[in-house]
């Protein structure tokens, strides 16, 4: 992308700073000075969303929890699809929130119906938190948080893909539950984990576009049956 950078927001807040850049037509997201993510691919984080679903044995009326908003593809390829009967979106950052259903709401339109859809809600707060203590259990948990399992900007995300974010992803996945994490490269340690907890582990890979550098985004798939 040549063009320049356009600051459109920029916010502190618990979790350190995050501003939302224009580029043209693509927005980006950066934490920290750091680089989360950006609207100009939402495929693997389609992928994360599509797969979970997929690997359901029996999808229809299924409940899926996303654990990130981001820019919104993961949520509008949830609400794409006919089977989710309940989708639940957990976002720590109000910022994030506000640039998709406050004032001009810059990120909205890449949420698709997202947050028009009766089956989607959005729920600021702390991913590790909401699933410790929620009452609700999930067919299928999404995990978009930082920059996957290997790098990740706050050094609070790190837990979640530790041992004990791992059980508390067990304690609201349904019994033949699965899981699905975005990664922006590949996390072999991480997937090798996963294998003492779940039947089926699988990891997707997905290529860079043509003009665009770095290593391939991939989906990391766990499936309990």
């Amino acid at each position: 992308m040549s063009e320049t950078a356009e600051t459109v927001e920029r916010r502190d807040g618990p979790h350190g700073e995050i501003v939302l850049r224009r580029r043209g037509d693509c927005f980006e997201i950066i934490a920290n000075g750091c680089f989360l993510m950006d609207s100009a691919d939402g495929r693997s984080e389609r992928l994360m969303v599509s797969a979970a679903l997929g690997a359901l044995g029996r999808p229809e009326g299924a409940s899926i929890l996303i654990g990130g908003l981001g820019v919104g593809f993961s949520l509008a390829e949830a609400c794409a699809d006919p089977r989710p009967g309940r989708i639940r979106v957990v976002e720590r950052e109000q910022a994030v929130i506000d640039w998709h259903t406050s004032g001009s709401a810059p990120l909205r339109r890449f949420a698709g119906q997202g947050h028009d859809d009766p089956r989607a809600r959005v729920i600021q707060d702390d991913l590790l938190r909401h699933m410790r203590t929620t009452d609700e259990r999930y067919d299928a948990v999404c995990l978009d948080i930082d920059n996957g399992p290997d790098w990740t900007v706050t050094d609070d995300n790190r837990s979640l893909y530790g041992p004990g974010g791992m059980a508390a992803v067990e304690r609201v996945l349904t019994g033949q539950g699965v899981l699905s994490v975005w990664s922006a490269a590949p996390a072999p340690e991480f997937a090798r984990a996963l294998a003492p907890r779940f039947a089926r582990v699988e990891t997707f890979e997905v290529p860079v576009l043509p003009g665009r550098r770095g290593a391939p985004d991939v989906v990391i798939l766990a499936a309990r049956a």
